[in-house]
């Protein structure tokens, strides 16, 4: 079955003609333009602020009028990941995605329902003419991924609503009514080159298979984390006058890194005791990422590399860094309260670069993971930036529609809901700075891996999901 036949089909074919317009995150120019278009054909009012938010409005339906404005939010942009073997530009090609038994996946790349699926079923309110619901308020926000700064720059004064429904949650039996806060720590680091020795072996290093994953959302899951794998089988080999000549580790800030790949320089044949080391590791890693690879292949000794030394420095700053999960929280069972995620390890040309994210649902706990991490980095005399801060989102458990939602839901399936806050940034906590006293909540429906090749959307959930935003809007309360 092709996935426009799915049903809700119009939710499904909002979602394919959205996932043919490349956005990435930080170039969302075409799927702004896209946007902006679907709203004027509608003849709704359309506008798009000055950071690229777009915002569409649509009247209440007959004998909906009385209630109150809903605004309805989710993201545009997405993540661009793909598999080391896939021939794929993000910059040009729409999303490949089709029908996986019960689940819509996409070929070697990631798929896009974080956060299209939302903006689809936003589009789908929007097109409608037979549906009843409230004055909505639709807002687009830009950047979601690498920094929020759609919400953080979102236009005052031009919204309305006092309810906010957020579309970026990730299980569709969950209610997310907080989440965590975060901040990026960057490093650089200047080193000399110097030059090999005839005598010298050079080998390529490769780490590949991880599951990788959200940096939040999976964080807990101790999946292997591909740039302290590879730091391990560089310790494990120091012995034999390591140098390193090149690392390219991870991708994107916000993925647990699922790919490294290194060049290093040593003065005898590594194979042995880096097989004993690959073993161990892998057999660590047997059930969370069974299918992790490492391999070694010699390759043409270059002319330079990193000095004895600053490879020890470099292979040292990594280790001592923190990575995972660093507390869980001790108001909200089973929620990560803080964690820091090293995202991405560069050596290259004589500049050796990480950065990592950390997230935190306590302020001062994540100032404190940030300055943890940036100490391992800072101590050999690298140039430590934190950046991109963005609060949390605190919970309110007497929230009106989360009253509204959650007998709703046990009316319609019979079971509860989970109500609970989440490890991943989401972007109501900076939407309410921006509009306060907005009356919050998100759900949506059920994607597996997202931020990964491997993400995928249950196809049943998002019927699910689609029914169940139309009986939350025919529940809104008449204005007071």
């Amino acid at each position: 079955m092709e996935v426009r036949e799915l049903e809700p089909k119009v939710v499904w074919n909002h979602f394919e003609d959205l996932n043919s317009v490349p956005r990435p995150s930080k170039k969302e120019e075409r799927v702004i333009a896209f946007i902006k278009a679907f709203g004027e054909q509608l003849n709704l009012e359309t506008y798009v602020d000055p950071a690229g938010n777009v915002i569409i409005k649509k009247p209440a339906s007959t004998g909906m009028e009385n209630r109150k404005t809903v605004i309805i939010q989710s993201h545009l942009d997405m993540v661009h990941q793909k598999n080391a073997d896939t021939d794929f530009d993000f910059n040009t090609q729409g999303i490949q995605s089709y029908v996986d038994n019960d689940w819509v996946t996409a070929k070697g790349t990631t798929l896009g329902a974080d956060n299209g699926m939302g903006v689809a079923a936003i589009m789908s309110l929007l097109s409608s003419d037979n549906l009843a619901h409230p004055a909505i308020e639709a807002l687009f926000t830009i950047d979601e991924e690498t920094g929020m700064t759609g919400a953080f720059e979102l236009e005052k004064g031009i919204l309305d609503g006092k309810i906010l429904l957020n579309l970026d949650t990730e299980d569709d039996d969950e209610f997310s009514i907080g989440c965590a806060g975060g901040i990026d720590t960057n490093s650089e680091y200047h080193y000399e080159t110097v030059k090999t020795n005839d005598k010298d072996f050079a080998f390529k290093i490769s780490v590949k298979g991880l599951k990788g994953g959200h940096s939040g959302m999976d964080i807990h899951l101790e999946r292997g984390n591909a740039n302290k794998i590879m730091n391990r089988l560089l310790d494990g080999i120091s012995g034999l006058n390591l140098r390193i000549v090149e690392i390219d580790g991870g991708s994107l800030r916000n993925a647990i890194p699922r790919e490294s790949f290194a060049t290093i320089v040593v003065d005898a044949d590594p194979k042995d005791q880096f097989s004993k080391v690959a073993s161990h590791i892998k057999e660590e890693f047997s059930i969370a990422d069974p299918d992790l690879e490492i391999s070694i292949e010699a390759v043409s000794l270059p002319n330079s590399c990193m000095s004895r030394n600053e490879s020890v420095k470099v292979i040292n700053s990594i280790r001592a860094v923190q990575n995972g999960v660093y507390r869980m929280s001790m108001a909200i069972e089973g929620l990560v309260e803080t964690s820091s995620s090293l995202a991405r390890v560069i050596v290259k040309d004589g500049i050796f670069c990480t950065q990592s994210l950390q997230r935190s649902s306590v302020e001062s706990s994540k100032m404190d993971i940030a300055h943890t991490v940036g100490a391992s980095f800072a101590m050999i005399g690298a140039k430590v930036e934190h950046s991109g801060s963005y609060p949390g989102w605190a919970p309110n458990p007497k929230s009106e529609i989360l009253e509204i939602m959650v007998p709703l839901y046990k009316e319609l399936y019979n079971e509860n809901p989970r109500v609970q806050a989440c490890h991943a940034g989401l972007e109501c906590g900076i939407l309410n700075e921006r509009y306060p006293g907005l009356d919050m909540i998100s759900f949506g429906p059920t994607i597996k891996n997202p931020h990964s090749p491997d993400e995928k959307v249950h196809i049943g959930s998002v019927e699910k999901f689609w029914n169940f935003l139309l009986e939350v809007l025919q529940r809104i309360p008449a204005v007071n």
